[in-house]
């Protein structure tokens, strides 16, 4: 699964590496969470490709009880197409979640707490996980809400001996059918949901700083060994 990752970048990098305009300006990000607003794109029959902001943990337009959302925060992409919660995103609501790294923990054997990881592109660029996003409305109170899920694949090679899971990250080529909410051809909307080439990919053990989503600074990312001697909250 995909529980917590990183945005550092300006509003000019995003420009450039998504070919967007209007991007605002971003506070630096360094351990987001699910239930927190996350930066993503969206495309629209109105609208071109566009920086938006969704709570991260999907509620499906007919969901009663938001409370769905603080456990729908990672789909798998094998059976997305399928799956009453997801279905009708993954025909229309497609979307872009914007990242630079993202954290994963790997179980070892003869230690009770897991090791987290920080994984990301060798070029340091952002990149963007294959996401669907929906548009809430609550039945009492009329309020509203658009959230998102992070769609997970089988792992790389890197990511094999950390995790059985791996958040689908989207080659750029693949960003405008993606996001293109008039195009459904699920085979080959599926065929783009597949495992990044680790080549291009690297990653370090990091303290356990990051399992507090209190806990979103600099700090969070610095490789273990030479954090070691910190405080670990």
């Amino acid at each position: 699964m995909c529980g917590r990752y990183s945005l550092n970048q300006t509003s000019d990098d995003l420009s450039t590496a998504f070919q967007l305009s209007g991007v605002p300006p971003l506070v630096p990000r360094y351990n987001i969470a699910p239930s927190q607003p996350v930066v993503t794109v969206i495309a629209t029959p109105e609208q071109p490709p566009h920086v938006d902001f969704c709570l991260w943990g999907l509620i499906p337009s007919w969901a009663k009880d938001p409370v769905i959302g603080n456990r729908l925060i990672n789909a798998r992409a094998e059976t997305v197409a399928e799956k009453p919660s997801f279905r009708a995103a993954f025909k229309r609501r497609r979307c872009l979640i914007l990242a630079d790294g993202f954290y994963e923990w790997e179980a070892i054997v003869g230690r009770k707490a897991k090791q987290p990881h920080y994984i990301f592109l060798k070029d340091h660029q952002p990149f963007a996980f294959a996401g669907l996003w929906e548009h809430w409305s609550d039945p009492v109170s009329g309020g509203e809400l658009q959230t998102c899920i992070i769609l997970t694949t089988a792992p790389n090679a890197l990511m094999e001996p950390i995790h059985s899971r791996m958040p689908v990250i989207l080659p750029s080529e693949d960003y405008a059918a993606w996001l293109d909410s008039n195009y459904y051809n699920p085979q080959h909307l599926q065929s783009l949901l597949r495992p990044y080439d680790a080549e291009e990919m690297d990653h370090y053990p990091v303290s356990t700083l990051v399992n507090n989503p209190q806990n979103d600074s600099p700090d969070c990312m610095v490789p273990r060994e030479k954090s070691s001697s910190a405080s670990e909250g």
